[in-house]
């Protein structure tokens, strides 16, 4: 079954900022699902031990950091047992309900191409470009295709454009250059080829850029109607100038099985939305207009 409105949560780069406040708001807030799209810390278990305890549906994928400096895969191999099948890395996950596909990309990804670093390596082992292009692919075509298609990772793919400010660019050295992921790049054609990919969702590289060279855009549509979403607002807890606590979520609706609606939005612990950029709403129909059922 999949719900006629679908809202699903994103939690960009955690980066030890989360707790049980977030849950609160979750618990107010109310949506459908809830992604993460790794760097939860540096390797710690509270954050994946905390997410086992909430009911809501989730998927995550890990990032470059949740290995810690453990390059013997150790460190890596715990979290991903702490978060069992939550854990969608090279993966489908299917959350039923709502009425969702998630995909997770290379886990431990810290973008610039190609690179397994040593513990993704222990753990997953010599794993090439072509291969995990198709292990992605594999797994997106395996979804039902009555459900929505999203793609988890942790870095986006490359492609999205090599200025400083754009969604995978490089900002901490110059020049500035494309750092996304070619695997998922490629995965991203493969499958579109089959079946419709309406979004992609990652983080790694965050909105405020690097040297004071301001913010990165979080959001781009391509021509065959796939949005591409950096959902990486480091940090995601803060305080307004009101002296208000704020936790960031990134929002999507699908509406029909249809993307409708993207935001960033910061909520109190009250669960008020204190804030939203829309990035993107689907235009409506004309008035008077019939639309296809």
């Amino acid at each position: 079954m999949v719900l006629a409105e679908l809202n699903i949560a994103i939690a960009g780069d955690l980066h030890d900022q989360w707790d049980r406040s977030d849950h609160d708001v979750l618990d107010l807030i109310r949506p459908d699902a809830l992604l993460l799209v790794g760097d939860f810390s540096d390797g710690k278990s509270r954050i994946p031990e905390l997410l086992a305890t909430l009911e809501l549906p989730l998927a995550c994928v890990l990032g470059n950091h949740d290995a810690g400096k453990d390059g013997s895969g150790r460190t890596l191999r715990h979290q991903l047992e702490l978060l069992g099948e939550r854990h969608c890395g090279w993966g489908l996950r299917e959350l039923r309900p709502p009425g969702l596909a998630v995909v997770g990309a290379r886990p431990g990804t810290a973008g610039g191409g190609y690179h397994l670093s040593k513990a993704v390596r222990a753990v997953y082992g010599p794993v090439g470009l072509q291969e995990s292009a198709e292990r992605i692919t594999r797994a997106a075509l395996s979804a039902d295709p009555q459900l929505p298609l999203v793609l988890l990772a942790h870095s986006g793919p490359s492609g999205l454009g090599t200025h400083v400010d754009d969604l995978c660019a490089r900002d901490w050295k110059a020049p500035a250059c494309d750092w996304g992921d070619q695997d998922l790049a490629l995965a991203v054609e493969q499958i579109r080829r089959r079946r419709p990919l309406p979004l992609v969702i990652f983080g790694h590289m965050h909105h405020a850029l690097c040297h004071h060279q301001g913010e990165r855009l979080s959001f781009r549509r391509d021509a065959q109607g796939t949005a591409f979403l950096n959902t990486a607002s480091v940090p995601r807890h803060g305080v307004d100038q009101q002296g208000r606590a704020l936790r960031h979520f990134s929002w999507v609706v699908f509406n029909n099985g249809n993307l409708r609606h993207i935001s960033h939005r910061w909520y109190g612990l009250d669960g008020a939305l204190h804030y939203e950029q829309t990035l993107w709403t689907a235009a409506l129909p004309a008035a008077g207009v019939l639309s296809p059922c």
